[in-house]
């Protein structure tokens, strides 16, 4: 992983579109600070499209839709995207699976709960839980003490030992039934509402991302950007971002915004 000032100039100007996990990567311990959410609005108004591609619900991708300089979010891991239209004042949501399937899903997903709740002491259910449609998303770290990597590990197992596919973020894991994540739902997004192959123009984006469940999205595109608590996760990535920030969450968040919008 190679320092983000390195980046060449002649590539920064290329650059029109920014994805972006959240948590720990526009965040610092749970919170945006001000020099992030800064960026993304000084990215917006250079024309920078910037997207949050995250593991959180759908009820906070409503907010983040509405109210966020982006255009739009891909959210729950690729299990929707929203994108909100200021001309009509409505919301546009896209789902990988209809409601009837996610309502299935959820059932089955109680299941899963009630043994990974039995055989991990130390782990919750999410408190964004409630606004999930597609997931079930176990705490480890966010509102608990940060368990061992061998009861994440565990967590982990008992999802996909029951048909689940299962992913770790910095602070959760979500697990949910359906052949998608973050890069197949952005893939949907781009063909739909950008009318664009996102094969076509993977070099003129940025995905900034700092955990596992990221990893698709830091093999696919070429110029993926870890901030630097990234780090922590080396030695677990099968694929790493090409770049890396000096600083933490949206810190480096912040310095990478500065590289494209000077």
């Amino acid at each position: 992983m190679k320092p983000i000032n390195d980046f060449p100039l002649e590539q920064r100007s290329c650059i029109t579109y920014l994805l972006t996990d959240i948590d720990d990567t526009i965040t610092c311990e749970g919170r945006i600070p001000a020099c992030a959410f800064q960026a993304m609005e000084n990215l917006d108004k250079a024309g920078i499209k910037v997207i949050p591609i995250t593991g959180r619900p759908s009820g906070w991708c409503d907010h983040i839709a509405r109210m966020w300089p982006v255009k739009g979010v891909v959210g729950e891991n690729g299990a929707f995207y929203f994108v909100y239209d200021d001309h009509t004042k409505k919301m546009i949501r896209r789902y990988f699976k209809p409601a009837l399937e996610r309502e299935q899903d959820q059932k089955k997903m109680a299941v899963i709960k009630k043994k990974i709740l039995e055989s991990i002491p130390g782990c919750v259910v999410s408190a964004d839980q409630a606004y999930r449609e597609a997931d079930l998303a176990i705490d480890f770290a966010e509102d608990v003490p940060l368990l061992s990597q061998t009861d994440i590990e565990r967590i982990v197992d008992i999802f996909e030992q029951n048909g689940a596919t299962a992913k770790v973020s910095s602070i959760h894991v979500n697990g949910w039934f359906g052949n998608y994540d973050k890069l197949s739902m952005t893939r949907i997004l781009f063909k739909e509402v950008f009318e664009t192959d996102l094969d076509t123009i993977k070099e003129n984006i940025i995905f900034a991302g700092d955990s596992p469940n990221d990893e698709p999205m830091f093999e696919y595109f070429p110029n993926a950007v870890g901030v630097a608590n990234v780090l922590e996760f080396k030695d677990r990535l099968c694929f790493k971002p090409e770049w890396v920030t000096k600083g933490k969450g949206g810190i480096g968040f912040a310095q990478l915004a500065k590289i494209l919008v000077p």
